[in-house]
């Protein structure tokens, strides 16, 4: 059987696509190659020497090349190829050595879920950068605004120690175990030096703080102006920033979709950890021997639910943001 009878069986050749034999590819360029990969499906018969160029030429190109082998002569294109890929079972050990991956099961499939995985474990390292840094982002703005303005601060060390290891430390660790979006594997692949903070990540950062900073700064002068001290009024300003970060950490689980699309209980440690520290919130602020430590008073039921509306602000703000973007993508995407 030929090798164009061959692709047509396994389907993987395209219209107005071609097959080049190595002794073709010996009387073709690097420059000729380079331009013209893109429109051959399959290479056959083909040496050790041509898999080296046909790797070097699709990295002219500017792709990320993959190259699986088995043999001690596949060894220099596995070392050449952005990731080589060893068979686990049958291949030799200079393959292996040469590989960047050894495939166990000798099984392609598994290629695809670990581009899966590791899809997933990128985004999960993104939204855990996204909230540590817009949470955070919010706790040093509102500080830094109130000292700026002649305000009493609005939090005081012990709370904000409170805050970074508890209120940030569990649904932040919850959402690293965030199970892979739906259209994981439809997505275009990102470019191998673009930043982390691509796709409007630093944007989202700031203006995330900004309105932590804001809502919990007019939370504190209501408090404020209610005539009960300053205690009162910190006690809602930290109310309002922690719940602030619970709601952020549930309406980021998702770059692209809502999070009543994907549904809360997808990830239930991340619900867990929420509703844990919105127990532990509750807590501090009821009980007098925690009270006490950290100098809060309770508060009365309509400033609690007050304090609660303005920080699930945040959690809106982000749904908002999310569906003004997949507009303007479409947009983008119209011909």
């Amino acid at each position: 059987m030929t090798a164009a009878a061959i692709a047509g069986d396994l389907e993987i050749s395209r219209e107005g696509s071609r097959l080049v034999t190595g002794a073709q590819l010996k009387e073709m360029s690097d420059l000729q190659l380079a331009e013209g990969i893109d429109r051959i499906s399959v290479f056959a018969r083909v040496s050790p020497e041509d898999k080296i160029k046909i790797v070097q030429a699709l990295q002219a190109r500017g792709q990320v090349v993959a190259m699986t082998g088995d043999g001690v002569n596949d060894a220099p294109a596995l070392k050449g190829a952005d990731i080589g890929v060893a068979m686990g079972i049958t291949g030799t050990d200079v393959s292996k050595e040469a590989a960047d991956m050894i495939l166990l099961d000798d099984n392609f499939a598994t290629i695809v879920e670990a581009v899966a995985e590791g899809r997933r474990i990128y985004d999960n390292i993104r939204k855990f950068i996204r909230y540590m840094l817009s949470t955070n982002s919010g706790e040093v703005l509102t500080m830094f605004a109130a000292i700026m303005m002649g305000m009493p601060l609005p939090l005081i060390p012990i709370q904000i120690l409170w805050i970074n290891l508890v209120t940030d430390s569990l649904p932040a660790l919850s959402l690293g175990l965030e199970p892979a979006e739906r259209d994981i594997m439809r997505r275009q692949p990102r470019h191998p030096r673009e930043s982390l903070f691509a796709h409007g990540l630093w944007q989202h950062i700031v203006w995330v703080g900004l309105l932590m900073m804001v809502g919990t700064l007019i939370l504190f002068q209501h408090g404020l102006g209610l005539g009960r001290g300053e205690t009162y009024a910190r006690s809602m300003a930290f109310t309002c920033m922690a719940v602030f970060q619970l709601c952020h950490s549930l309406a980021i689980r998702s770059e692209q979709h809502s999070a009543f699309t994907i549904g809360f209980f997808s990830n239930p440690k991340l619900l867990g950890s929420v509703v844990l520290v919105l127990g532990l919130q509750m807590l501090l602020l009821y009980w007098p021997p925690f009270s006490g430590i950290f100098k809060l008073e309770a508060l009365a039921p309509g400033d609690l639910a007050l304090s609660l509306a303005v920080a699930t602000s945040v959690f809106w703000a982000v749904e908002l943001e999310k569906l003004l973007l997949k507009r303007f993508r479409r947009r983008r995407a119209r011909p």
